[in-house]
């Protein structure tokens, strides 16, 4: 029987289930496209790995770049869904904010889900093979990262960290693919951004406290129980002090710290709100991240002007 209500972490007036024709619904419930919160934080990363590569060369990223990898990021987070929604759809049945997904809930077969996998990929590697060789094979490293992390909640208390090494992929292929290689800078704003997806993600998982406790499901927020506030603030700190020096790092012009600082205030707060009785707070805090990441990458593109030499005087 086919479910038409929203699912529990998206808004209710999302516009799949809003204007979405029936038969579409489910396919684009698969992909998450009625909750893009997390299409945007596996897109800001690889935004901001291009921002931070331009700026190094005091210019604007290219805006090729954005596009492709606003396309390539879109469908294989859609295909990563799909993919963690096959393995997880026992669990999914036990979770009340899981049990209605497509897959959970036999909307759309096993069959059928591989076959939309197939066709995102497809799609993907096509772009993927217009970038130059470094970033394919960042690209193609990036699948084992993809396919081990719908596991790492059975074997790991820290399935989030797995997802921070996977979300945050994208900054090492963006920066490749705008400047032909990797460096300092841009591993360290990556060691940035794995901390950043640990502390959203733990926030996140403050949702399924309960659930997960029920299920045998393991994650960072049930490993922290009540410090799970003071694990976020210190995930946040680590993050806020990586992208500073990334972008030092870099040589970046003075403009970025202003919004660093902007970024740092956002992150800090969310940590001293969160509380780990209140899962409908946890999923607002969650997605205020589209902001944080965004003002990340104005502190990038702002960095331009006046980017010379690294600020440590030598060249990394």
């Amino acid at each position: 029987m086919t479910t038409t209500a929203p699912l529990p972490d998206a808004a209710p007036t999302n516009w799949v289930d809003r204007y979405a024709p029936l038969a579409l619904r489910p396919w684009l419930k698969l992909g998450r496209f009625d909750r893009p919160a997390g299409i945007w934080l596996l897109l800001l990363p690889v935004w901001q790995g291009i921002a931070l590569a331009a700026a190094m060369e005091r210019r604007l990223p290219d805006l090729r770049l954005i596009i492709l990898f606003a396309i390539g990021s879109a469908l294989m987070r859609t295909a990563g869904c799909a993919f963690n929604d096959i393995v997880d759809r026992d669990i999914d049945a036990k979770v009340a904010r899981t049990a209605a997904r497509p897959v959970a809930s036999g909307q759309i077969s096993v069959k059928g889900a591989l076959a939309f996998i197939a066709a995102c990929c497809l799609i993907s590697l096509v772009i993927l093979l217009s970038f130059n060789g470094v970033t394919i094979g960042l690209g193609v490293a990036s699948l084992a990262l993809v396919a081990l992390y719908p596991f790492m909640k059975r074997i790991t208390w820290w399935p989030q960290a797995w997802l921070g090494l996977t979300f945050n992929w994208g900054a090492l292929m963006g920066f490749a693919a705008a400047s032909g290689g990797l460096s300092a800078p841009a591993l360290l704003l990556y060691a940035g951004g794995v901390f950043w997806t640990l502390g959203y993600d733990t926030i996140y998982a403050v949702q399924d406290l309960e659930d997960d406790a029920l299920a045998g499901v393991k994650s960072s927020a049930r490993r922290l129980g009540a410090s799970a506030p003071r694990g976020v603030m210190i995930f946040y700190f680590l993050a806020i002090v990586l992208a500073a020096t990334a972008c030092m790092a870099g040589g970046l012009g003075p403009l970025f710290l202003p919004l660093v600082i902007v970024y740092g205030v956002h992150l800090i707060r969310q940590a001293r709100a969160l509380r780990i009785d209140d899962p409908m707070l946890a999923l607002r805090l969650f997605q205020s991240n589209r902001s944080a990441g965004l003002i990340l990458l104005a502190a990038l593109i702002a960095g331009a002007w006046g980017a010379g030499r690294p600020w440590f005087g030598v060249v990394l």
